[in-house]
């Protein structure tokens, strides 16, 4: 088990994604996919009130509201760790004062509980001021309707600065960050970001995990085509860095006998600040190689070689 940065809130080092729960996961599947996860010892759950907005026909909170009827059916709301976010949606956009009352109160309504285990600032409304951004997250913590507070695609700049005026107004400070960061998309966290995270004491829990499926290992020159939403995402990292990065995985997966997709989240596992990869499956097959991340041990000199490989 891992902790979540200063919280007490300690989970499998695997957070399951649910971008995909009523959206290419129907009720059935994702029912199935979250039974599955649980029963092997996962409990950390993630979604956002604008999940899935941009599917046909969808008007966001599709996810919420199915791990909700999901939590409500298998009345376990006290064993799962429910991670939610405000900003994105565009019927409540951004993370004014009013805004985060509004969708605090949305969010808690379709996941059908009276509280969040953490609530993230989805991304950073600079048309927002700072000050007020975090003192209505502060406020969330406060009324008992979120247990702690995060970011999400904030720069190191603006993090800091959002932590300075938590500690500076005595308001709940963010506890954890949410970065795009997999193995072949590594600028945007490792640097400044990462510094600060880890000296802060921030749970990192890494978006975009397995880079739109490419670190799968199913996106390959001569592969059949994917059928996916995200094979547009995942294929522009098929370039001579994505080969050598594929390659690397392959003899690692090979020598522990487990898949790519395994060996791209323990690396990822390992990185200074992460505490667990966030990853989605929309089938119960495609979870045993999510959780088998979550455990495999890489030796030093692998690891080296896929940092090596993905530089």
């Amino acid at each position: 088990m891992a902790r979540i940065g200063t919280t007490d809130l300690d989970v499998l080092p695997l957070n399951l994604g649910g971008n995909v729960f009523g959206w290419t996961a129907d009720e059935q599947a994702s029912f199935a996919v979250l039974d599955a996860f649980a029963e092997a010892g996962g409990s950390f759950v993630d979604t956002a009130d604008v999940y899935s907005e941009w599917g046909d026909g969808h008007e966001g909170g599709e996810s919420e509201a199915t791990i909700g009827r999901w939590m409500a059916a298998r009345g376990n709301r006290a064993d799962v760790v429910v991670a939610t976010k405000v900003g994105k949606l565009s019927t409540r956009r951004g993370t004014s004062r009013a805004v985060v009352r509004a969708a605090i109160d949305d969010s808690l309504k379709r996941l059908g509980t009276d509280y969040v285990d953490l609530y993230y600032a989805h991304e950073d409304d600079q048309d927002t001021p700072l000050e007020e951004t975090v003192a209505a997250l502060g406020e969330v913590v406060a009324d008992g309707k979120a247990r702690y507070v995060a970011a999400s695609n904030f720069s190191p700049e603006r993090l800091a600065e959002a932590l300075r005026i938590a500690d500076e107004l005595g308001v709940a400070r963010f506890v954890a960050l949410q970065p795009h960061y997999n193995l072949v998309h590594r600028g945007a966290y490792e640097g400044p970001l990462q510094e600060l995270a880890v000296r802060e004491g921030l749970g990192v829990l890494p978006y975009s995990s397995l880079a739109s499926g490419f670190l799968t290992g199913k996106y390959r020159d001569g592969s059949p085509a994917v059928d996916s939403p995200r094979a547009g995402s995942a294929g522009r990292y098929l370039d001579d860095r994505g080969r050598r990065v594929l390659a690397a995985l392959d003899a690692v997966a090979a020598a522990h006998g487990t898949s790519v997709t395994a060996v791209s989240l323990a690396w990822l596992r390992v990185q200074p600040g992460v505490v667990a990869p966030i990853a989605s499956a929309r089938s119960v097959e495609q979870l045993p190689d999510l959780l088998a991340g979550a455990t495999l041990e890489l030796a030093d000199d692998e690891i080296t070689a896929l940092s090596d490989a993905s530089a």
